[in-house]
């Protein structure tokens, strides 16, 4: 069986993994994309440890949720904006605690009648910033935020991008600039 899911697409591998619960075909689609998932993770933590575990953490929900995939576009894509859509979590969490550490400091500051100490409102700033722009993120189509993401987070050109969603190179600027278009109109509504 694992000689013939070898050559099978990730597609029909996956609806199998769906239909048989099979741990062992599961493994085949962790050898195809945890490197991926791994350099996506590292995007985001850029830590190695880290990563790893974001990888591993990763694989355990998408073995629950391989489910819901539902063939609308190709499973790496797919896989990519889930993996995204974790870490973008994952970020968020940590800066609400970063934030939420920020705000006790300040508060004993306050009850002690210390003198006010030197916090980087610059970095809180951006942070706000950033989990506002996940929302928006979050609030596009996934081709959108897909293609958003692989020019403006991993840096890829656009003939990268071309050749990794097989589209022309126009095809690309284009859904580039609509998609930009359409974060910007999402994010001031926010």
């Amino acid at each position: 069986m694992n000689a013939i899911a070898i050559k099978i697409t990730d597609e029909d591998l996956v609806y199998e993994i769906v239909k048989t619960n099979n741990s062992a075909l599961f493994a085949i689609l962790y050898n195809r994309f945890s490197r991926m998932v791994f350099n996506k993770c590292y995007g985001f933590s850029k830590n190695k440890q880290e990563a790893e575990d974001l990888m591993h953490d990763v694989f355990v929900r998408l073995f629950i949720k391989l489910k819901t995939f539902k063939g609308n576009s190709k499973f790496s894509v797919w896989l990519y904006s889930f993996t995204y859509n974790f870490c973008v979590n994952y970020v968020q969490r940590n800066q609400y605690k970063k934030i939420s550490k920020i705000t006790v400091v300040t508060d004993r500051i306050k009850d002690k009648n210390i003198l006010k100490e030197e916090i980087d409102n610059e970095t809180i700033l951006l942070e706000l910033k950033s989990v506002k722009l996940g929302k928006a993120l979050g609030l596009i189509g996934v081709s959108e935020k897909n293609i958003l993401l692989m020019k403006y987070q991993d840096d890829m050109s656009i003939k990268e991008i071309s050749n990794k969603l097989n589209l022309g190179v126009s095809a690309v600027k284009m859904r580039l600039k609509r998609a930009k278009a359409k974060i910007l109109k999402v994010y001031k509504e926010l």
